[in-house]
């Protein structure tokens, strides 16, 4: 049964549009989800004569992520590369300045350190949440520490996270929380991204909602949220005013992509509320196959992005296999940075690299009807029963 988001409930689809974006005989492990809305939305916006470049929309799209996260500002940009990027350089921090990214992270984290300028200093992850913790930040740090990458993997945050908040404040080194998987995950009602002093999204195809490409800074600072508007417009004083008080890049964004944003944002509540579901239904599904581990989630407060588990290493192949023979998509988890040839650094990250090998992203996608994750499911159980 195919399903489309209204209002905090779900009806069953019968327009050809919703048709489009549904897969035939396959169920992947993610896709966008879009419809009738966007659609309509960016005609009436070609319609009325936008000039496509960021404007109204842009700032319209900024406002509703700063309200629905609790934050003074926000800063969309072009990607969620460019805005931890962005972060580094608004405080300064770049050439002979070290930042602490975990092992365990997409490759955007510490690509963004490289780009501001510092050095990356990888750090192992807790077991738990598969985040930094505090003991692992102390492990990682010299005099030339100035940043650390805080990384709410998969909309998790570590069990120390108000001891890593001081510690940093303590010693002036800037946290920085990269909470590109975590729109719609709080902690005790509060939105990952402002813990720290600056907080970082991603609206990249996959994430739960999308514009394609983009990312979004969020802080209470407003000195900072003024730099970033200067470095990410060629460091105008005003837009489109040729006067330029610093150096700085065209890393904005469009009104176009802000059409798609404000109508996924709309959406949001409801799709994070079917994410906690279905993490939910592959956990009760699952329960009795002792070779599929799941990360400890408390569903209160997180909103998975990808389903994620862990099995056996020397299963994990052999089970991306058998899933894709069902029509199942699945994917590895991410590799352990410090071993990739781009970074190829020497040292022992026992958790990460045990992490990266045994882990797998199953269907994640909002719209996956529970008949789908049920499917999944049993093709989960027979691979394990013959084995």
């Amino acid at each position: 049964m195919d399903w489309a988001e209204t209002d905090g409930s779900h009806r069953k689809v019968t327009m050809t549009m919703d048709k489009v974006f549904q897969p035939t005989n396959q169920i992947p492990q993610m896709e966008p989800w879009f419809d009738e809305n966007e659609a309509k939305a960016l005609s009436d916006y070609m319609a009325a004569g936008g000039w496509i470049t960021e404007f109204k929309k842009t700032r319209e799209f900024e406002q509703m992520i700063a309200e629905f996260v609790g934050a003074k500002y926000c800063s969309i940009v072009s990607n969620g590369t460019i805005s931890l990027a962005l972060a580094l350089m608004a405080y300064g921090i770049g050439p002979n300045d070290e930042v602490i990214v975990p092992d365990y992270t997409m490759v955007a984290t510490a690509n963004a350190v490289v780009l501001a300028g510092a050095e990356v200093v990888f750090a192992d992850i807790e077991k738990e949440s598969l985040c930094l913790g505090l003991t692992q930040i102390k492990a990682a740090m010299s005099e030339r520490t100035k940043a650390v990458i805080l990384v709410t993997i998969n909309g998790r945050y570590p069990n120390d996270l108000e001891q890593i908040i001081s510690f940093c404040c303590e010693r002036g080194i800037k946290l920085i929380e990269d909470a590109a998987q975590s729109l719609g995950s709080r902690k005790g009602g509060q939105h990952l991204g402002t813990f720290g002093d600056i907080g970082s999204f991603s609206f990249s195809a996959p994430k739960v909602i999308t514009t394609g490409q983009g990312g979004a800074l969020i802080t209470d600072d407003e000195a900072v949220i003024e730099k970033i508007r200067l470095l990410r417009d060629f460091g105008r004083e005003k837009p489109g005013e040729d006067h330029y008080l610093t150096m700085g890049w065209n890393f904005k964004f469009t009104d176009l992509q802000a059409v798609i944003g404000i109508e996924q944002m709309k959406k949001l509540p409801w799709r994070v509320e079917r994410k906690k579901a279905i993490y939910q239904l592959y956990q009760d599904q699952l329960k009795d196959v002792t070779e599929v581990e799941f990360i400890p989630t408390d569903l209160t407060d997180t909103s998975p992005w990808f389903i994620d588990v862990l099995v056996p290493v020397d299963k994990r192949a052999g089970l991306i296999e058998h899933l894709k023979s069902q029509g199942v998509g699945s994917r590895p988890f991410y590799p352990a940075l410090h071993s990739e040839p781009v970074y190829a650094r020497v040292g022992s990250y026992p958790i990460a690299e045990d992490i990266a090998l045994r882990g797998l992203w199953l269907p994640s996608s909002a719209q996956l009807t529970d008949e789908q994750v049920i499917t999944v499911c049993v093709a989960i159980k027979e691979y394990f029963s013959n084995r």
